[in-house]
């Protein structure tokens, strides 16, 4: 298996309609937190599917693919690590984990983090010293620092919160809305869980919280309980 293999599968799924519509959905224009990206056109399922029917492809091969200048063949990359990762040894899980980490810079849009640092840099760190994640918080790049609160869903699914709430802390101030939506919604996550948790961490800092952090955070409250926070009533 090689990566012109994946490529060639790639072009043959791409729409040129669907290319212009991704373009703008992520935000490619000059200025614009994806500026630059390039789009073939080809959707997530499908991309999972060519991600399974590549899993066996070596790191060499998946590296060209997650150095590409295209979106699609980023993504499928990253996928394929997705499902390398759980059926992998010890030493090759932390292979994949340092690739990862070593090429970061390719991982610039918020559906490659989404779809991959809780099933990587989450999965490795679990039971290890957690000092990476608070590196990348601090990080000047915004991808990095989604990495890092994104990462800790693999913990809140297991019922471990407290490097979440940390993180959650340490980019409450952050300038951009993506981070401001990545942390509600695993704030949220945390409630879904356990309300109480959620609840101690909002009512300590909702009121200085940007207001989509928020809004994310409590999405699912009942009603009365969602407009006493929004009104800084509770």
């Amino acid at each position: 298996m090689k990566a012109e293999d994946v490529r060639k599968r790639l072009r043959k799924l791409a729409s040129r309609e669907k290319a212009e519509i991704a373009q703008r959905f992520f935000k490619t224009g000059p200025g614009e937190y994806g500026e630059g990206d390039v789009f073939i056109g080809v959707r997530v399922p499908e991309l999972r599917r060519l991600a399974k029917d590549f899993q066996d492809l070596s790191l060499t091969e998946i590296r060209k693919l997650v150095r590409s200048e295209i979106h699609e063949e980023r993504l499928v990359g990253l996928l394929i690590l997705v499902r390398t990762y759980p059926k992998a040894d010890s030493k090759v899980q932390e292979r994949i984990y340092d690739f990862y980490l070593g090429h970061l810079r390719f991982v610039n849009n918020w559906d490659l983090v989404d779809s991959s640092a809780e099933h990587v840099v989450g999965a490795f760190l679990r039971d290890k010293d957690k000092k990476p994640l608070y590196r990348l918080a601090r990080s000047k790049i915004l991808w990095e620092r989604r990495v890092a609160i994104m990462a800790t869903f693999h913990f809140i699914k297991r019922e471990e919160f407290s490097e979440t709430l940390k993180i959650a802390e340490m980019l409450l101030s952050d300038e951009e809305d993506l981070i401001h939506k990545a942390v509600g919604w695993m704030l949220r996550e945390v409630g879904n869980r356990d309300m109480a948790v959620e609840e101690r961490f909002l009512k300590k800092h909702y009121k200085g919280m940007p207001r989509t952090m928020l809004r994310y955070a409590i999405e699912r409250f009942p009603e009365p309980k969602r407009q006493r926070y929004l009104k800084g009533k509770v």
